[in-house]
């Protein structure tokens, strides 16, 4: 099958010059790129890019959505190329976090061009991982502030109120592989290393001018995620993640068997904010005993959401 590996990152120089890379170790990969500067206005430009061809295309959506996007374009593509070409990389526009990406390769049933049963993109290619980008100077102080995607720039949507550290961490987290735009030094670098060895412990970091063929999602760690996104029931630390502190950073497990007062949640959430780069769990509230609520949060941005019902219940239902 052909192999399909997802690229992101909100670093345009270093995410080229993981591209050139890639090209270089494999002159016959494809690159798929759709730019979504112009979304809000209905429009995308797709970039389509191998050894012999560099085309550029405006697409209008009658819908301006990144669902849509994905729905009548990527898909379609993906499946045009599948059995074509060896391998894919699907760069993605900066402001997406790649796990809806791959839920959607995964889970949105299409009809290919041209005829054929209906499937989803992960039928006809192999989705063999997912590759993120960043710049270890500056990486920690996005995954750590509050601004939001379109105080920086990131996003013109005007519903999008995601913070540039959901981005970021969001972006890390689900890697398989982590390329960096330059070696780091002594300092900071050390903590920013201390915290991805606990966000992400099983990605392999390269650098971006010299990365060798795992940026091409091989030879991973058998616990890699490969673009696989989790259930609410999973665990919630992947690998073996350190448990001791280093430069400042630890990871701290909290476990409770009462279910929590949603006056004491709320109470609670300035402190789960303060100093914390990441938070990922499961919820029980005492007003809602039979449901589970996931909440994450990176920097100053958090989610709280209903993600279906505990075991113990769904069992006696």
């Amino acid at each position: 099958m052909t192999e399909l590996v997802v690229l992101c990152g909100t670093e345009p120089d270093g995410v080229e010059r993981t591209i050139t890379r890639m090209r270089e170790l494999d002159p016959g990969v494809v690159v798929l790129h759709h730019d979504l500067r112009d979304l809000g206005r209905g429009v995308v430009h797709r970039r389509l890019r191998d050894a012999g061809r560099d085309e550029r295309t405006v697409l209008e959506l009658a819908h301006g959505c990144v669902s849509c996007t994905i729905r009548e374009d990527v898909l379609p593509t993906l499946a045009a190329l599948a059995g074509t070409v060896d391998r894919v990389v699907l760069h993605l526009d900066p402001r997406l976090e790649p796990e809806p990406v791959c839920w959607a390769l995964g889970a949105v049933v299409f009809e290919p061009p041209g005829g054929g049963e209906a499937c989803t993109a992960t039928d006809l290619v192999d989705l063999r991982g997912v590759v993120a980008v960043l710049d270890p100077d500056h990486w920690l102080d996005d995954a750590t502030g509050d601004a939001t995607l379109p105080e920086r720039g990131l996003s013109t949507l005007p519903d999008d109120e995601r913070t540039v550290a959901q981005l970021a961490v969001g972006q890390a987290e689900f890697a398989d592989v982590l390329v960096l735009t330059h070696a780091v030094g002594p300092g900071g670098a050390d903590r920013t290393a201390a915290v991805l060895d606990r966000l992400c412990p099983t990605a392999p970091r390269l650098l971006a001018g010299r990365a060798d063929h795992r940026v091409f999602c091989d030879g991973l760690d058998p616990a890699s995620r490969r673009g696989v996104p989790g259930g609410v029931h999973d665990p919630l630390l992947r690998g073996t993640p350190p448990l001791d502190a280093d430069s400042g950073v630890r990871t701290l497990l909290f476990s409770a068997r009462r279910p929590f007062h949603p006056d004491r949640l709320h109470d609670a959430i300035d402190s789960l904010l303060d100093g914390v780069v990441r938070a990922r769990g499961r919820v029980w509230l005492a007003t809602r005993p039979g449901a589970v609520l996931w909440v994450e949060s990176a920097g100053g941005g958090m989610r709280i959401g209903h993600a279906g019902d505990w075991l113990a219940g769904a069992a006696e239902q």
